[in-house]
């Protein structure tokens, strides 16, 4: 180590600020860490973090793409176990929402050493700096909050905020309630989950589906009979003015202002509670961690845990399991390992080189690769199929989950920043809550093709990853009255199926009570009868699938009914099917274990489902272009309030024409719309534009995400203004420049380009599932299922065969049991298979 003669450039660099990401955990193109052996070299600047693997060498790309000279490589080794007492207790299980900031020099010693480019362009030089601005960089640096730790602080801050009906709460009746341990439901004989009406002060039980805790659904009943909104639940008030508030006028938690004045017109004072039970998070979170799928085989032996390309684990960052599925499931496709992943010898991962994500570094217009989704997927493509980091995990206790003896699990990566890109600006996934496995698929699909479309960085050959989903769904609409029909196509990315709920009677559940449903509901729990996945396409597509529906006929026959049909207009490289099974019970998403038999060999024949657009003697209804016609009395009832007609009739437009108090709801919402009074733009059939003219700030937006000025002008036209619409209206029609045709030239409408292909055979095999366990979307636990052709085992023998199934369950990968696998299939949630 010696000394520099650039270190006069270190006095106006500043350490990073409260507010700002420092990445030193691993580097922001790989999943290399400061745990190896050449640690994690972070940016004086920028606080980027960058590994020094010969091959990849991200720091020498990043000082060479930056131009910043100086370093901090941190290295990061474990102190010594802990003796005594305290090494025979376990480490606690987290069971809170709330986010303790751990000492991390109690539990880690880091080594750290300044670095200079200047002095050695290829790995950087090793110098010696005492000055107090080095001393404050590297205090600054290893001390501040990783980003990885930022980021999930912020998305575990749930934000409950008051509603107008905690903040205008009027009391009625007054008096003490009756202490605790005397207390019970006023309708019932429960004395824990209570909930005290802060209206009123009467008692109800609480909702069961919570956490599994006891209750009748009285204090939901009780609202639905005074609508008086808001309650708190008893056992979780503190001295400090916490507690679980719920308003069922909103139907989510709240925070009441007022809490404790309110209280105490029940002679509750705070100031003496004591919090007893859990409150909803607490819940939530250790029934989720509950939740678990089985990692031994029918006879009771372990399954084997696999390592090796291909197989490696994502940690659960707590309520990441949906993710963790959906990106094992994506990465196991082709379309996937080929737009993401390149290697320059298959036989060994030493020799990775991922060639097309350092080009597209160099060329990336993000300052970080962390606030870029190419070079995320790239990470993540790289971390799961190179094979460099599934492997045994050396160091059990330092494992986030209870590991069994003896067991190799993998420590798992990490996705923090990968989650955080995607999740970032939307409500859910940005936060730490369990979501949906099938509306995180299309999110990530949906801001894939953002990013490709804006970036015009599509894969070799003019094809991107997330086409292979792509399919026309034709739909047909026939009068009844007249019996003209209109075919229409739309681009889907996933066939969501409704599956039919037969109850089975008590005396005839008898074997299938492991098989037909939730084995952790218990024996009493409602049992449904088998359906086929063929049944359920059928109820979806063709001849049995017709919906009868109101229709008003513009063919002139007016109010009639008639019957809409779906089929395939073209059929996807890789079709999902996303398995409905979920109702609403007392306003909560709940699960319904319907077995769905799939057909033999896990393949389907999907060539009857084909739609044939129209057909020889069939006449097709025109469009009708004519003057919107509006509610004569619902009309004067607005214009009698003193509205003008414009916005009178805009309103009813916008709302169904039917309905007076939807409509002034809406004119009240919009009376500050610049283009209120502008008059009605009347569709015509020459082509001229549909809809009122767009604003320069809508434009500008889209023009953000790469359309030209001409294309987000048009699609904002087509759609009434509707950004997420438009979005979606460029996505389906990439080729269309942005012109719009003048009434008097009536162009030739142009045939619009559909995804996928119409060709038969349309046969498909199944290549993964995933799977729920857990009563609600809102709760428990995703696994996915892929059909490897190839699985390394950890004795280094290889498990052969024509697709054998691998088990991974967040961090966790083995060979699947193959009697589980079978009934596993039955209760899945997603089904993907790849055309033959």
């Amino acid at each position: 180590m010696t000394s520099c003669p650039h270190l006069s450039d270190i006095a106006g660099l500043q350490p990073p600020k409260l507010s700002q990401s420092v990445h030193r955990e691993e580097c922001t193109q790989c999943f290399d860490d400061q745990d190896g052996v050449a640690g994690v070299d972070v940016c004086l600047t920028c606080f980027n973090g960058a590994c020094l693997d010969l091959d990849r060498h991200h720091a020498r790309t990043h000082v060479l793409r930056s131009g910043h000279s100086f370093t901090l490589n941190i290295k990061r080794t474990p102190k010594s176990k802990r003796t005594g007492r305290d090494e025979q207790e376990p480490p606690s299980k987290v069971t809170k929402l709330a986010i303790v900031q751990e000492r991390e020099e109690d539990k880690w010693e880091h080594h750290t050493v300044l670095k200079c480019w200047k002095c050695d362009p290829n790995n950087g030089k090793e110098i010696l700096a005492c000055s107090d601005t080095a001393e404050r960089l590297t205090s600054g640096i290893v001390q501040s909050l990783s980003s990885a730790r930022q980021s999930e602080i912020k998305a575990w801050e749930e934000e409950i905020t008051p509603c107008k009906h905690t903040r205008s709460l009027e009391q009625g009746a007054t008096g003490s309630i009756p202490a605790e341990g005397l207390a019970h439901c006023a309708s019932c004989e429960l004395t824990s989950n209570l909930w005290l009406c802060l209206t009123c002060g009467a008692l109800g039980c609480g909702r069961s589906q919570y956490g599994g805790t006891g209750g009748n659904g009285h204090a939901l009943t009780h609202f639905n009979a005074t609508k008086h909104p808001a309650c708190v639940k008893l056992g979780t008030i503190t001295p400090e003015g916490g507690a679980d508030v719920y308003c069922y006028a909103c139907d989510d938690a709240r925070v009441d202002p007022e809490l404790t004045s309110h209280l105490a017109k029940f002679g509750i004072h705070i100031a003496s509670q004591k919090k007893t039970e859990k409150s909803m998070t607490e819940l939530q979170i250790e029934q989720n961690l509950a939740f678990d799928f089985s990692l031994t085989a029918e006879d009771g032996s372990a399954l084997q845990p696999v390592f090796g390309r291909g197989l490696t684990g994502l940690s659960n960052l707590g309520n990441s399991c949906y993710m963790a599925s959906v990106l094992q499931a994506l990465f196991s496709l082709s379309q996937f390992r080929q737009r993401y992943y390149s290697e320059v010898n298959a036989e060994t991962t030493q020799s990775y080189v991922s060639g097309r994500a350092s080009t597209h570094w160099m060329a990336c217009t993000q300052p970080l690769p962390v606030d870029c989704i190419e070079c995320q997927m790239f990470k993540i493509a790289d971390g799961l199929l190179s094979g460099r980091y599934s492997k045994p995990h050396t160091n059990l206790d330092a494992l986030s989950h209870s590991t069994p003896e003896n067991v190799p699990w993998q420590a798992g990566l990490k996705p923090a920043g990968f989650k955080t890109l995607v999740g970032k600006g939307h409500a859910e996934f940005a936060t730490m809550r369990q979501q949906d496995a099938e509306e995180f698929f299309g999110h990530l699909l949906t801001v894939l093709r953002r990013f490709n479309h804006q970036m015009n960085s599509g894969a070799p050959g003019g094809s991107e990853a997330t086409e292979a989903f792509a399919f026309g769904l034709e739909q047909r609409l026939q009068c009844l009255s007249c019996k003209k029909v209109r075919y229409r196509v739309d681009n889907m990315d996933v066939l969501s199926l409704g599956v039919p709920a037969h109850e089975l009677p008590a005396d005839e559940h008898g074997d299938q009570s492991k098989a037909a449903g939730d084995s952790t509901k218990g024996p009493t729990a409602t049992r449904y009868a088998p359906v086929t996945l063929m049944q359920c396409l059928s109820l979806l597509l063709g001849l049995t699938g017709q919906e009868a529906l109101d229709y008003q006929c513009e063919g002139g026959c007016g109010k009639v009914s008639a019957v809409r049909q779906l089929h395939f207009a073209t059929f996807p490289d890789i079709l999902v099917l996303h398995a409905k099974k979920f109702q609403l019970k007392n306003w909560v998403p709940t699960k319904l274990d319907i077995p769905i038999i799939l057909p033999e060999a896990d393949t389907l024949d999907l060539g009857t489902f084909l739609g044939r657009g129209l057909q020889p003697g069939e006449e097709e209804l025109q469009e009708v272009s004519s003057s919107p016609q509006f509610n004569a009395e619902v009309l004067m009832q607005l214009e009698g309030m003193g509205f003008p007609s414009v916005r009178c009739q805009k309103a009813l437009l916008a709302t169904g024409n039917s309905d007076v108090e939807a409509a002034m709801e809406w004119l009240f919402g919009h009376m500050d719309d610049p283009d209120i009074d502008e008059p009605i733009q009347l569709n015509t059939s020459g082509g001229a534009k549909k809809g009122p003219e767009p604003s320069p700030d809508q434009i500008a937006m889209l023009a953000d995400m790469g359309f030209t000025h001409a294309q987000a002008r048009k699609a904002l036209i087509e759609t009434d203004g509707s950004a997420e619409r438009a979005v979606e209206w460029l996505f389906n029609h990439p080729d269309d420049t942005g012109e719009i045709a003048s009434p008097s030239s009536n162009p030739a409408p142009k045939e619009k380009s559909l995804p996928g292909s119409s060709n038969l055979p349309a046969r498909y095999r199944l290549k993964a599932f995933i799977s729920h366990k857990g009563p609600s979307v809102h709760s428990g636990h995703y696994v996915a299922h892929i059909r490897m052709p190839l699985a390394q085992t950890s004795d280094n023998m290889d498990v052969e065969g024509n697709g054998e199934w691998v088990l991974f369950n967040d961090e966790k990968v083995v060979v699947a049991d193959k009697t589980s696998v079978e009934e596993l299939k039955k209760l899945a949630y997603m089904y993907i298979f790849e055309r033959i």
